[in-house]
């Protein structure tokens, strides 16, 4: 009989099935030519509780029988398909002081060829781990997994950026550096480095180049001694490079963005992941956006974060507040190019 082939033609990998046991007996019969000789339901039956016995069917206990002798249920879950282990275990124990195996032996889809042939380069590095120089995760992700982006890119390999986690290993243990992206600065003329004392981070370009042509003019906020173009989400990443650049002490920095939904959650990411800095919002130059609401604009196609939104309105007024909740419930917005060399005279 070819129950056990039937049942694990229908079994799916997530989730159970229910069936008939009656139809599946007329369905076994339909292909068994000596079915009643056979003493078929006989064989049956077995088949239906050694599958039972191992966890491949389940029976619905309701009072509905099949109504034959010896009875069985007569509606049974075909449980979700169990996957097996394909990696040799005694391959996985020699390997079990550097590695935890325990990731894949909960989620054994994972125990493939090719994630055994990336364990082993890992396991060979390790070995000479101590002689090696730490190098940018591309570098590593190249001479190990045979692709620089292996380990950075999901979205062109899925299975790699989530690698070292499945193993229990870390980028320190491979000796890679995830660098931060270089961002635009400028040093005010005739300051040095070790000068400077307060930052000003803009998240747009043009609002940039105007903080530049303000502070040339002794006109700007803070008086900062170097300014950063964010350039967006990027400043998230890029921040990190700051301590590459500029000596190791405690600064003041000061963040301006638009004052939208994005903005927000930029500031708010960028405190709390760098929280070791002093990074607070440059207070005066929001302020001075909010004098502009005439030249709010539609807010469109933004991630709306209400607990970013609070954690920044926070920082402000009850009367500020209530101006960006405003803008906020009509969908509007007010972009950092409001204030220009111009319209920055209202405020001299």
């Amino acid at each position: 009989m070819q129950i056990r082939r039937f049942i694990e033609d229908i079994q799916h990998p997530k989730q159970k099935k229910k069936i008939n046991v009656n139809d599946l007996e007329f369905q076994i019969r339909q292909q068994t030519d000596d079915y009643f000789d056979m003493d078929g339901y006989s064989l049956f039956q077995a088949s239906i509780c050694q599958l039972e016995e191992e966890g491949v069917l389940s029976p619905i206990l309701n009072n509905q029988v099949n109504g034959k002798s010896p009875s069985l249920a007569l509606l049974y879950w075909v449980n979700a398909k169990k996957e097996e282990s394909s990696w040799d275990r005694l391959q996985m124990m020699k390997l079990s002081n550097q590695f935890d195996f325990s990731y894949y032996e909960r989620h054994p889809k994972w125990q493939t060829a090719d994630e055994w042939q990336r364990i082993e380069r890992l396991a060979a590095f390790l070995q000479t781990s101590d002689e090696r120089e730490f190098v940018s995760v591309e570098e590593r992700s190249l001479e190990l997994l045979g692709h620089e982006k292996f380990l950075s890119d999901e979205k062109a390999f899925p299975e790699g950026k989530g690698f070292l986690q499945r193993v229990g290993v870390s980028f320190e243990q491979i000796k890679a550096i995830k660098e931060g992206e270089p961002f635009v600065h400028w040093l005010q003329p005739g300051k040095e480095i070790q000068d400077i004392k307060r930052v000003l981070i803009v998240e747009n370009l043009s609002f940039y180049h105007t903080c530049i042509k303000l502070l040339a003019k002794g006109q700007l906020d803070y008086e900062p001694e170097l300014i950063i173009y964010g350039a967006g989400k990027h400043i998230e990443s890029s921040f990190s490079f700051f301590d590459r650049l500029f000596p190791a002490k405690e600064y003041l920095f000061y963040y301006a963005g638009d004052l939208d939904a994005e903005g927000y959650s930029i500031v708010v990411r960028l405190m709390k992941k760098y929280e070791n800095k002093m990074i607070q919002p440059a207070l005066k130059i929001y302020r001075k956006m909010l004098e502009c609401m005439d030249q709010a604009n539609e807010q469109v196609n933004q991630v709306e974060n209400e607990s970013d939104r609070d954690a920044f309105f926070a920082m402000f007024t009850e009367e500020e507040q209530a101006k960006m909740m405003s803008l906020w419930q009509s969908k509007k917005r007010i972009p950092q190019e409001v204030l220009t060399v111009e319209t920055w005279r209202r405020w001299q």
